[in-house]
């Protein structure tokens, strides 16, 4: 099954051109159960991912467009009242699919950015006092436009902490853009994608993520890298779900990569994209410098 998620990657990168790197870190986000927060300009293709990802792993796939008059209700759903039964039946909200792309997240009111926290955390919402589980796999995929663009507000720390990856697809270089105007439209690229696994076949490989063995020493040199966050005024410290969210990534990282053992590259290599939103929340996507004086500040004895 490694192979056919290879293929769901080789198939990704026709339809978003050259970001490798970026695609392979969603996939290791996927595979690691965690959120996606995208952060770009508008037309770079963060739709695209999201709608391509879905596609080609068979998933089923909802878009909220998020403003300043959504509602929760209208992204978890509300009991209505049915006069011929006489009942109140549950009318599900767009948050039950197992791909949800919240685009432009943080033009919404903190409330309903709210609605989403229990989604994201249990796999779950309640409404009216009732509790109704998710689909499984359950995976957001969250855009949000940079901070000086109008009817923008930043995302609270606590929704930011509930994001793995935060990520910037960022502008294609000449060759890809060039590419991208010869052919054909975006959306015909995706109506050509085709499933690459399904669902019991995704859920078989996230439920391999956890068996990569990480050592002692790994996991030591990775609590390093977290404490010396906390001993620092000029960052926010990193939670425990910090810690959690870089070995499930880095775990995934190793697996994508063929092998079933953690090294300190896989940790060098996903820890900017779990680390820096959290140490700054004001911090742009493409930026990395906290994380990354945390990483040369940090020996590492692997």
């Amino acid at each position: 099954m490694l192979t056919q998620l290879h293929k769901v990657e080789q198939s990704l990168n026709q339809v978003i051109l050259g970001k490798q790197q970026q695609i392979r870190l969603a996939l290791c986000c996927l595979l690691a159960e965690g959120h996606l927060l995208l952060e770009d300009l508008p037309g770079m293709g963060k739709t695209t991912l999201a709608h391509a990802l879905a596609n080609s792993l068979g998933l089923s796939y909802r878009r909220v467009q998020f403003t300043s008059d959504l509602l929760p209700g209208d992204l978890v759903g509300l009991n209505i009242y049915d006069a011929r039964s006489q009942q109140f039946r549950f009318q599900a909200g767009p948050v039950f699919s197992q791909v949800l792309l919240a685009d432009e997240i943080n033009r919404a009111s903190p409330k309903t950015q709210s609605a989403l926290l229990e989604a994201m955390e249990e796999k779950q919402v309640s409404v009216d006092g009732e509790t109704r589980a998710l689909p499984t796999p359950f995976f957001v995929i969250a855009t949000q436009n940079p901070l000086f663009h109008a009817g923008t507000s930043a995302l609270p720390e606590s929704q930011l902490d509930r994001f793995m990856f935060r990520l910037s697809l960022g502008f294609p270089d000449h060759q890809a853009e060039h590419q991208l105007l010869q052919r054909d439209s975006s959306r015909s690229r995706l109506d050509l994608l085709s499933e690459q696994l399904n669902t019991d076949q995704l859920r078989a490989l996230q439920q391999q993520v956890p068996k990569v063995n990480a050592s002692d020493a790994l996991i030591d040199y990775l609590l390093a890298l977290i404490n010396s966050s906390r001993h620092r005024s000029d960052m926010l410290p990193l939670s425990p779900r910090a810690s959690k969210a870089t070995l499930r990534a880095a775990k995934a990282f190793a697996f994508i990569n063929g092998r079933d053992y953690v090294s300190a590259a896989d940790v060098q290599q996903v820890f900017p994209y779990v680390a820096e939103h959290r140490l700054d929340p004001s911090s742009a996507a493409q930026e990395s410098r906290l994380s990354q004086l945390l990483l040369q500040q940090t020996p590492c004895p692997l």
